[in-house]
C-alpha cells in the first residue's frame, strides 16, 4: 500500500517505521526540516502526512501517529470517549436502546455531556463493550480498532497544559526532597475577572511585587504567550483577566529550559530577566508588556558566569522529576522552564511546562524592560542534538511495542 506517493514499493518492502503526523503549518516548517527527514530516512523513519479532510481509519498504515492540532475537531477524531458505569436494573440485562429505562439514559446523557471527549460514548456493561449515541465520522474509533499504533501524546492529557491553572499543579503535588533539592512553583494566583479586584487578591494571598501576569489559556495564539510584569500596584488594574499571576522568583537571570522526550532529558540554559533588588523595585513602577515575538533569548551555555547560577540541576533530582512527571502528565514530550533560586544551590521553580516543543523556541521575558541585559536578545536557534534525540526516541517507541506485542 502507498501512502499518499510518499513512500517507495522498494522502501514498503523494506522494514521501516512510518509517522503519520497531524501539524499546523507553523510546527511543521520549524519541526520537518529537510536535513532531520533524510536523517530520519536513513535510519528508516517516514513522515507522511495525515489528510483532515479524510477518516483516519482509511489512512495509514502507521506505527506512531505524532500530533499537535489544536480545536476539538482534532480531539474528536483521535480519541473516543470511554465511559464506565452502573449497569442498569437487572430487567435490561441486554440494553437496546428502545427498552433503557428513562434514569439511566439520563445517567448516559449526563456523563457524555462532562466528558471532554464528545466523539462517541462506550458503555462498558457485563464485559461487553457498547457505542451509545451518534459518531462523529468513521475515525473516531481510531484507537480501539488500531492499538497497535502508538498516539504521541493522548489529546486529553495534553489540554491539561493549555490552562496555566492546571499546568503546574502536578509539580506543586510532587515530594523530591530525598533528590539533592527542591522543586516547587512560584506563588500563584488566578483572576477570571474584574480586574478592579486584582489589588485586593494579591493583597489577601499576601503575594509580593513584582507580579508575572500570563494568559490563563494557552492556545497557540500570539496573545497566549504575551507576558506583563507588573511592578507597582497601580498597574495591577490595568491587566486583562483571565489571567495568571507568579510571584517573580529571582534567579540570577538565568533559566534552565528542560526538554523531556520519552526517556531523554536535555538541559540547556537561556539568558532570562536579571534580578531585581528592593531598591530597583523602588525606582521602577509601571506595566511591561513582553510580547513573546520580540525577542529571544540568548543561549547562556558558552557565557562565563558565576559558578553558582550556572550549575545545572542535580541529575538525580532531573531524572526523578520527568520520570514522576511523565507518569502524572501522561505525556512523553514536553519541556520544563526551571529555574534557580538566587542565594540557593537546590531550590528550584519550575514556571511553566509547554507540549511538544518547536526546536526554535522564543523565550518571551526579554523585552521591553528598563534593566535588560544588552545584548541578550539574539535568536537561540535548537535544541542541541534534537534530530538524533527524536529520532531514537521514535525508534523506541516501536521497538517497545514490539516487545509488548510479543511477552518480551
Amino acid at each position: 500500500m502507498k501512502l499518499n506517493g510518499e513512500i517507495s514499493d522498494e522502501e514498503e518492502e523494506e522494514k521501516v517505521v512510518v509517522v503519520g503526523y497531524a501539524l499546523t503549518s507553523k510546527k511543521k516548517k520549524s519541526f520537518l526540516k529537510p536535513n532531520f527527514i533524510a536523517l530520519a530516512r536513513n535510519k528508516g523513519i517516514f513522515f507522511v502526512a495525515i489528510d483532515l479532510n479524510k477518516p483516519l481509519l482509511e489512512q495509514g498504515p502507521f506505527d506512531v501517529v505524532l500530533h499537535k492540532l489544536p480545536g476539538k475537531e482534532w480531539r474528536e477524531i483521535i480519541e473516543v470517549c470511554e465511559l464506565r458505569i452502573p449497569p442498569p436494573p437487572p430487567t435490561f440485562s441486554f440494553i437496546p436502546a428502545s427498552f433503557v429505562a428513562k434514569e439511566y439514559r439520563m445517567m448516559l446523557k449526563k456523563q457524555a455531556t462532562q466528558c471532554h471527549k464528545l466523539s462517541s460514548v462506550a458503555v462498558y456493561h457485563g464485559g461487553v463493550r457498547r457505542r451509545v449515541g451518534p459518531t462523529v465520522d468513521g475515525s473516531i474509533d481510531f484507537r480501539h480498532k488500531h492499538p497497535e499504533v502508538t498516539i504521541v501524546d493522548p489529546p486529553d492529557a495534553i489540554q491539561h497544559l493549555l490552562n496555566r491553572q492546571s499546568m503546574l499543579q502536578n509539580v506543586a503535588e510532587l515530594n523530591l526532597s530525598d533528590c539533592h533539592g527542591k522543586v516547587g512553583v512560584p506563588q500563584q494566583l488566578v483572576i477570571t475577572k474584574n480586574p478592579s479586584t486584582i489589588l485586593y487578591e494579591v493583597t489577601k494571598a499576601g503575594m509580593k511585587l513584582p507580579l508575572v501576569a500570563k494568559p490563563l489559556v494557552v492556545d497557540g495564539s500570539a496573545k497566549s504567550h504575551e507576558l506583563c510584569i507588573a511592578y507597582d500596584e497601580v498597574s495591577l488594574s490595568k491587566l486583562e483577566p483571565p489571567l495568571v499571576l507568579q510571584e517573580f522568583v529571582n534567579h540570577g537571570g538565568l533559566l534552565f529550559k528542560i526538554y523531556i522526550v520519552g526517556e531523554t532529558i536535555k538541559v540547556v540554559r537561556r539568558f532570562s530577566l536579571p534580578n531585581v533588588s528592593k531598591h530597583e523595585l523602588l525606582d521602577v513602577d509601571g506595566l511591561f508588556r513582553l510580547p513573546r515575538v520580540s525577542c529571544a533569548a540568548a543561549s547562556a551555555d558558552d557565557a562565563d558566569l558565576d559558578p553558582n547560577i550556572a550549575e545545572h540541576p542535580p541529575r538525580p533530582l532531573l531524572e526523578r522529576l520527568a520520570r514522576d512527571l511523565r507518569c502524572r502528565l501522561g505525556l512523553r514530550l514536553f519541556n520544563i522552564d526551571m529555574i534557580r533560586e538566587h542565594g540557593t544551590k537546590d531550590v528550584f521553580y519550575v514556571i511553566d511546562i509547554n507540549y511538544f516543543p518547536g526546536k526554535y523556541n522564543l523565550f518571551p521575558f526579554i523585552s521591553l524592560v528598563p534593566f535588560c541585559i544588552s545584548g541578550h536578545c539574539t535568536r537561540y536557534g535548537k535544541m542541541p542534538e534534537y534530530e538524533h534525540i527524536f529520532i531514537d526516541f521514535l525508534l523506541s517507541l516501536v521497538q517497545n511495542k514490539c516487545k509488548k506485542r510479543d511477552g518480551t
